[in-house]
């Protein structure tokens, strides 16, 4: 069959994208810088940056360090704060980027969140928020409401009660039952989930005897969590019922046939995009030859098939 004539599409929750490849939060910006090197439209959507409600530095430097198979990430929820990104930054995104935009936002405290998803489910660039209850890279924010099913079912009850769209909520895989957290987030109303975020991580610089990041410890992403991302999107998308958004590890369209296989509705890119700007494009335009050679006409088809 014609590469052409592959069918690309895949839907979250009503919401139709063109092909399944969406840059990572915190990968890609707010996408427009991307549009010097490629015409970001080919892409599915784009998470954009993580947003709290106050702008927000990060973390000291260093905060990015390699590693075999992967990056260790400790930036810490830099951002402009929600006033500024619906003011300033999704104007300039819309410019560039005329596909659905997935809206991440963080917080630190369930007001927080409330009044972040408020405010950016009234912007109608937006078709998906995405629910950062994951990061682990600040002290008492993200992560801390993503180890509890408890936490998780009361900031997604609470955000439900202020919008419209679709919310997804993206899953920390540093806890022992990624499984039951998902089922509370489904139970409190999410209408998706996506997972992984960084695994918690950290490496020693043996010249200095130091952290190779000054936060000590930080995300660890890459090849090398693939697996590990792979297992735990295939578990909570049998288990839970609702879309999934697969990410971990993601660097080729062979890995975002196999993460949709295992149950992935869309499937984000994140650390590959730092290494390959080029990345996301080279794997959308890659997709219809690997869907050829494994005999895929359509890959709504594939989706947890396994």
């Amino acid at each position: 069959m014609n590469q052409t004539a592959k069918d690309l599409k895949v839907t979250l929750s009503g919401v139709t994208l063109q092909n399944p490849v969406v840059p990572a939060s915190g990968c890609f910006g707010f996408g427009y810088g991307m549009a010097e090197f490629y015409d970001i439209d080919i892409l599915g959507s784009i998470s954009f940056k993580g947003t709290t409600r106050d702008a927000r530095f990060g973390n000291p430097l260093p905060r990015v360090a390699e590693c075999s198979a992967g990056l260790i990430n400790s930036v810490g929820l830099q951002n402009p704060g929600i006033d500024t990104v619906i003011a300033e930054e999704l104007p300039k995104m819309r410019e560039a980027f005329h596909q659905p935009i997935i809206a991440n936002i963080s917080g630190f405290s369930i007001d927080e969140y409330v009044e972040c998803c408020e405010k950016i489910d009234k912007e109608e660039q937006v078709a998906i928020i995405e629910l950062n209850v994951s990061c682990p890279n600040v002290h008492g924010g993200g992560m801390s409401f993503g180890t509890c099913c408890t936490s998780v079912a009361e900031v997604v009850k609470e955000v439900k009660k202020v919008i419209t769209k679709p919310l997804y909520v993206k899953l920390t895989p540093n806890v022992t039952d990624i499984v039951s957290i998902g089922q509370s987030a489904v139970e409190a109303g999410a209408d998706g989930l996506c997972l992984i975020n960084t695994l918690l991580g950290m490496r020693i610089n043996l010249k200095t005897r130091r952290p190779v990041i000054a936060n000590r410890m930080g995300g660890f992403s890459g090849p090398a969590v693939f697996p590990v991302a792979v297992r735990m999107v295939n578990q909570v998308a049998h288990a839970c019922g609702v879309p999934v958004i697969g990410c971990g590890g993601v660097s080729s369209a062979s890995d975002v046939i196999e993460m949709m296989m295992a149950g992935a509705t869309a499937v984000e890119v994140g650390a590959a995009n730092l290494i390959n700007p080029y990345a996301c494009k080279e794997i959308i335009e890659n997709l219809p030859i690997e869907m050829e050679r494994l005999g895929i006409d359509s890959l709504s088809e594939i989706i947890g098939i396994v």
